[in-house]
């Protein structure tokens, strides 16, 4: 029986390879994963023309996701620089990285990606769609920005954000109530941006239907994007932000009318009190499907430091349900980040995404902990090392500074806890001020 897309497949009770794959990952009964497919709540962003890839899914009762976004621009167009941060970023065990290329050869760097890369592609269209027309924002067309779209997913791309939600009557509520940032969103700017030249409603919104069959064609996952999301704290779950999502969530329904895999982005910045809340909002209005986060990011203060402050808000929202983090890096709303900044970032989202795996009970996520809480227990060191989620830096900070005694650390050498409740609980004496004997 033929399908078109791993959802169409579900809903005729096809077992795709790809089904196969990620249930043998997630340890979940393939029927399950099947379900929950048909249903929307858990997608495989696998294009058709991506033979590199190595399927993940995303969604309900499975580990959340993390996802590396990285690209050339205008004043940073080293292209072998950043495929060196997409081969290190899939060695850190990434799952996906988003291309937000907006200048010079994006096509050559895409392709580059795609016929490597296991690891899952996204794309932002709107980005690509300036530099390849070599036209100003405001001339473009919405056929031209429909045929950008096609041409991404020709080449491979697995999932695209799509700013569908910025229509006019969403333009309407955000010009009625005032923000203190504003559209903080890139693509969702630029859209708004040519809605307001031009005169006319978003090309995405108006043509979503023959955006759809682009979807269908080549099994492309929308990325449906919330160019509404809040840029301060300020902002947070105001009513452009919440008109929006209503609007996602309807653009979700006609979608999986017609077998198209949706994810739904969010926030952006907010406050750790409304997190719990919004992403109980995106369940309800979009209808269950997964929920994809940039952060959120929980204070504005903290330029430098903002892979610190998107990790606390990622790990609450994947608590509460979210399903797949994008990663912040320290060079946040600085600069285009650097490789050493892409680490921390990865680093620093991948804790909070097992934290929440933690706080949702996904199967298996505290298996790792307690391996390494035994380890710890054991005082093997080389364990604790093979177990770290960054094992050089965990080395290098154990080969800086060597105690006296191997069973312990130089922060509490002979009063290390662990080392004297194992030698007491073997009725053993702790010889705190002598050598043993």
């Amino acid at each position: 029986m033929k399908f078109t897309t791993q959802m169409d497949a579900a809903r005729k009770g096809i077992i795709t390879k790809e089904m196969e794959i990620v249930a043998k990952k997630e340890h979940m009964a393939v029927e399950d994963l099947k379900n929950l497919i048909a249903q929307g709540k858990i997608i495989i962003p696998a294009n058709k023309n991506h033979t590199s890839l190595d399927p993940v899914g995303i969604g309900e009762g499975l580990k959340t996701k993390i996802n590396v976004n990285l690209g050339i621009s205008k004043d940073c167009c080293d292209i072998e620089l950043e495929l060196e941060k997409v081969r290190v970023a899939i060695d850190m065990k990434a799952e996906a990285i988003m291309d937000l290329s907006s200048y010079g050869k994006t096509e050559e760097f895409r392709k580059r990606i795609i016929e490597s890369s296991p690891a899952m592609l996204g794309t932002v269209p709107i980005y690509d769609a300036v530099g390849f027309y070599d036209k100003e924002l405001k001339d473009i067309t919405a056929v031209e920005f429909l045929d950008v779209v096609e041409k991404h997913a020709k080449e491979g791309v697995d999932f695209v954000t799509i700013h569908a939600g910025i229509n006019k009557e969403t333009a309407g509520v955000f010009k009625r109530n005032k923000r203190l940032t504003n559209i903080v969103s890139r693509g969702g700017s630029l859209l708004y941006a040519w809605m307001e030249l031009n005169n006319r409603e978003n090309p995405f919104f108006e043509y979503y239907d023959q955006l759809l069959d682009i979807c269908e064609k080549y099994d492309v996952t929308l990325s449906l994007g919330d160019a509404c999301r809040p840029g301060s704290i300020n902002d947070a779950s105001d009513a452009s932000q919440i008109q929006e999502l209503m609007v996602l969530g309807e653009l979700t329904l006609r979608a999986w009318k017609r077998n198209v895999q949706v994810m739904i982005e969010g926030p952006g910045h907010m406050p750790i009190n409304e997190i719990p809340a919004n992403v109980l909002l995106e369940k309800k209005l979009c209808h269950g499907a997964p929920f994809y986060v940039l952060g959120p990011i929980v204070t504005d203060i903290a330029p430098g430091y903002d892979h610190i402050t998107s990790a606390i808000g990622g790990a609450l929202a994947a608590s509460h349900g979210v399903d797949f983090l994008c990663y912040v890096t320290p060079a946040e709303h600085l600069r285009l980040p650097t490789l050493e900044d892409m680490k921390e970032g990865i680093v620093a989202t991948k804790i909070a995404a097992h934290a929440g795996d933690l706080g949702k009970n996904i199967k298996g996520a505290k298996d790792w902990d307690d391996e390494m809480s035994l380890a710890r227990q054991q005082l093997d060191w080389e364990k604790m090392f093979d177990l770290a989620i960054d094992p050089e830096k965990a080395k290098r900070y154990r080969k800086e500074s060597m105690p006296k005694d191997d069973d312990s650390c130089t922060m509490c050498g002979k009063m290390c806890s662990m080392r004297n409740m194992n030698k007491v609980m073997k009725g053993k004496n702790i010889n705190l001020l002598r050598e043993e004997g």
